[in-house]
């Protein structure tokens, strides 16, 4: 092997040559068809690479003055949270005088061998790249969330609903500028880049570069209905070895689609890598997608904005477990809430979240034996209104959701979520795992997402007057029923408000209904424990609102830890006078201030 500069490599070279296309690139002797296919995906979007290979003029080889070319480039790639700078000489890796790696079908173009230099640079090594994932690639190009799809797990092969969803799905995602790729799953280590009787590669990516509805059948008329197909469009980085069953280049089905229609698709019947499946088939045959998406902030767009909140953290052992941050997964539960934790608030009645936690890339350790990803994953945990300190365990909280579990750099999960407040667990799946990671949150409106670092209220000077803070009271309303009615046409509008002290804790409003389920939660700590706490039921007026009911509760760490049904009562002079409805509440008390 021979490293050269490019001017020995080509008497006229340049970085692009007609621009960037996802034809420009063929994979070489090294196993990184990943890394290719993602490639491939970025050509696609001229606004994202664009960002990754920055001021294309200003670096290009400049052919009638030589001593302009100073044989230094530079790339730019989202790394674990920010955009960085990656700067390479223009020496590639070549056997008589042929590039053994990635390379472009012009001999004079080479941003795609340049490219893949400054990612092997920043990976440690081109060894490093032998194997890997095509997300990870797109998401260090992009900064996009990436999820994995698994298509048996998801029926989509014979559940057409499901796979009528998922088509949409993709499709909105490659109208808003994601990317997308996709493998078949070898059974065996012997399959690998074995081809399937249709001409597909097992263990091979291959780049999305197309999804639409495809007419079978020109319009006579504006108005006339046609029928259509469900199509995607495939690009193996090999740039040939083609899928070879219906929809292929040269199958008789294309003879059902006008000429026309041919010439819009771009159709060409050669072995360009490329080529046209019908999306049923694809559900069929390949077993892993990957879907990045392009999260867009921005306010000025006329799609869905979303509100993105990112976060860094640490697993890191300490003996200590007030300090320790590596408890591991919920299989571990001794430790499991000694990991880091993170609060969030929904704050409308239902809200859709997503939510990626990646860890730092390893890739840069291959060569020492500890290059694999830990595996990782996160809990969510619906808390009290009003929590603001770590959680100790389980008691009156929700687990409303776990990721999957994986050694992937990165887990994401999307999600709907009802009104209310969070906690948020990423772990490893090993206790006493020590890593880096970020949390990226994406909600519809702020979610205020923020670590929870006290295990109590701290100490105060104040507190020699007011007292010491003694106990921790967890209350949980679950429901009312049987409530007196406010208004003749829709009976009553609901709500909860929880008091101790001088602290509060109000429910959102049920809508036209007499009985209703709140599962509203609250936590206090309370200084003087013979405070009762104080749980009213309101109806929520047009002009003002109505005061429906209460009950008092005096509680010590005896109290009976289930469900209770209580009478509401009145209040103040006539707080011994029974009122219409009844309310179920679960109430916890601890002088332990970090037992929850």
């Amino acid at each position: 092997m021979c490293v050269l500069p490019l001017k020995e490599l080509s008497e006229d070279p340049h970085l692009v040559v007609n621009g960037i296309s996802s034809h420009d690139l063929h994979q070489g002797k090294l196993g990184n068809c990943w890394f290719v296919a993602a490639c491939s995906c970025l050509a696609l979007r001229q606004n994202l690479w664009q960002k990754v290979v920055p001021d294309v003029e200003e670096q290009d080889w400049v052919s009638d003055k030589p001593d302009q070319n100073v044989g230094i480039f530079h790339f730019c790639f989202w790394r674990f949270g920010e955009w960085i700078d990656v700067v390479i000489d223009d020496r590639l890796p070549t056997v008589d005088n042929e590039l053994i790696y990635c390379h472009s079908n012009d001999r004079n173009e080479f941003w795609s061998a340049l490219l893949e230099k400054a990612y092997a640079k920043m990976a440690g090594s081109y060894e490093a790249l032998d194997g890997g994932n095509t997300a990870e690639a797109i998401v260090d190009f992009t900064g996009a969330v990436a999820e994995s799809i698994d298509m048996i797990d998801g029926h989509y092969s014979h559940d057409i609903i499901e796979r009528a969803k998922l088509f949409e799905d993709l499709l909105k995602v490659q109208r808003r500028e994601g990317l997308i790729s996709c493998y078949i799953m070898p059974s065996s280590s012997d399959e690998f880049e074995g081809q399937t009787e249709m001409g597909l590669v097992k263990g091979h990516a291959y780049s999305v570069t197309e999804i639409l509805k495809m007419p079978l059948e020109e319009k006579r008329v504006p108005w006339q209905k046609t029928k259509k197909l469900f199509m995607i469009r495939l690009r193996n980085p090999w740039g040939k070895s083609e899928w070879n069953g219906p929809w292929s280049d040269s199958s008789e089905e294309w003879k059902k689609v006008s000429q026309a229609e041919r010439k819009k698709l771009r159709l060409t019947i050669e072995n360009d890598g490329e080529f046209w499946m019908s999306f049923e088939d694809w559900c069929k045959n390949f077993t892993d997608v990957d879907v990045c998406r392009i999260v867009n902030t921005s306010f000025f767009s006329i799609h869905k904005t979303w509100e993105k909140k990112m976060i860094r953290g640490e697993w890191k052992k300490n003996r200590d477990p007030m300090l320790n941050r590596a408890g591991g997964c919920l299989n571990n539960p001794a430790t499991f809430f000694q990991n880091p934790q993170y609060v969030f608030d929904v704050k409308k009645s239902q809200d859709k979240v997503m939510i990626c936690l990646q860890q730092k890339d390893k890739r840069i350790y291959k060569r020492e034996g500890k290059g694999d990803n830990l595996v990782i994953g996160f809990e969510i945990f619906k808390v009290e209104a009003n929590r603001e300190y770590r959680m100790h365990k389980v008691t009156v909280q929700e687990k409303m959701a776990t990721s999957m579990y994986i050694d992937n750099r990165m887990v994401f999960s999307k999600l709907c979520l009802k009104e209310g407040r969070y906690v948020l667990i990423p772990t490893t799946f090993r206790p006493d795992t020590e890593a880096e990671f970020i949390l990226r949150l994406f909600t519809d409106v702020p979610s205020e997402l923020r670590e929870l670092t006290l295990h109590r209220p701290r100490g105060a000077c104040l507190d020699v007057l007011r007292g010491f803070v003694a106990r921790v009271s967890q209350v949980k309303v679950h429901s009312v029923s049987r409530l007196r009615c406010q208004d003749p046409y829709i009976g009553a509008n609901p709500y909860i408000v929880i008091k101790c002290e001088n602290q509060k804790v109000r429910s959102p409003v049920q809508k036209s209904t007499l009985s209703a389920i709140f599962n509203t939660q609250a936590i206090f700590y309370q200084r003087n424990i013979a405070s009762p706490i104080v749980v009213q039921v309101w109806h929520s007026g047009l002009l003002c609102d109505k005061f429906m009911g209460q009950v008092r509760i005096s509680v010590s760490p005896n109290y009976p830890r289930s469900l209770q049904k209580f009478q509401l009562q009145d209040r103040g002079s006539r707080e011994d006078y029974d009122m219409p409805g009844h309310i179920t509440i679960k109430v916890v008390t601890s002088d332990d201030l970090v037992e929850f």
